[in-house]
């Protein structure tokens, strides 16, 4: 069957078009002429049977149907591009695999040991960006996700096959000058200092104090930050303590930057998993990369 696709030169130039509202601008980006430009947006619209652009004093701007259109071409010829650029440079052989992350997890723990990936399986190019809410796997063009919640949020999340790599536990840190030389603080001492907070977990550390066993007036105020990495510079620049999962600060321990202000760890609610849609063969790229991020979260926990 014949697909009802518009021309790929067509739509290259909607697409300019668009982005510039201007027919001008769009033929300076793609060498053409503006006359070529305007065919090409005309003879789409003819195609759709809808006018994307109407007329102004100073060009033309987007109708509403033109920025629907507009947002689903750009997003399809992105991917395109993205699959045509893996294509060339793997030559046959290997993969690839697109990522959605959040973006802590992916900075502070999966790059680091991306390496040992890379040396098992040459072959094997991981594209990363950052999600930090379920999405349609359908709607985009990712292939798996690391995403950090909990067992109720993973078994709401339709369509989708989750394993989990790693348990999340929280602990108190901040700058070794906050501590002013001593080794440890009580709870009941924490809870007399600046407490930065996660704007995505507001009640993090009310349920640290809980489990403690102690009362902090001050649990729900202090300044928000919208990313465990914003806490962890924030922490290391003395503004306050933090509550952070251990595993996504052992850069920061190990180089003395940040330390343990009270080692009484809380066992949080949330989980990481390895996020994949459920289909009946997962791709053999995405079968390796699952072995292999497996067997690092078994190496993290010893």
């Amino acid at each position: 069957m014949r697909r009802k696709i518009p021309s790929t030169q067509a739509l290259l130039c909607f697409d300019a078009a668009a982005r510039h509202e201007s027919y001008t601008r769009a033929a300076q980006e793609l060498v053409l002429t503006q006359s070529a430009v305007s065919r090409q947006v005309t003879l789409l619209e003819d195609f759709l049977g809808l006018k994307l652009f109407r007329r102004t004093r100073h060009g033309v701007a987007l109708t509403p149907a033109g920025v629907d259109y507009a947002r689903q071409v750009g997003q399809r010829l992105d991917g395109l591009e993205r699959d045509t650029l893996d294509t060339m440079t793997r030559q046959g052989t290997g993969g690839h695999l697109t990522l959605a992350a959040v973006p802590t997890f992916a900075t502070h723990w999966l790059i680091p040991r991306l390496a040992t990936l890379a040396q098992r399986h040459p072959d094997i190019t991981v594209h990363i960006d950052t999600r930090t809410r379920p999405f349609l796997f359908a709607d985009t063009a990712f292939d798996a996700a690391l995403y950090t919640g909990t067992p109720e949020q993973v078994r709401n999340w339709p369509g989708t096959r989750a394993d989990k790599l790693l348990d999340e536990e929280v602990v108190p840190v901040c700058s070794p000058q906050l501590m002013a030389g001593r080794t440890h603080l009580t709870p009941k001492a924490l809870a007399q200092l600046p407490l930065l907070q996660q704007s995505t977990r507001p009640e993090g550390w009310r349920q640290w104090f809980d489990a403690m066993g102690v009362s902090a007036p001050n649990a729900l105020g202090g300044p928000r930050y919208e990313l465990f990495s914003m806490l962890a510079v924030a922490a290391t620049h003395h503004l306050g303590v933090a509550l952070m999962p251990r595993l996504l600060i052992a850069g920061e321990l190990a180089r003395g930057e940040l330390v343990v202000a009270c080692p009484k760890a809380l066992r949080g609610t949330r989980s990481y998993y390895l996020i994949t849609p459920d289909v009946g063969h997962a791709p053999e790229v995405l079968t390796r990369f699952r072995t292999w991020v497996q067997e690092q979260a078994l190496l993290s926990t010893r």
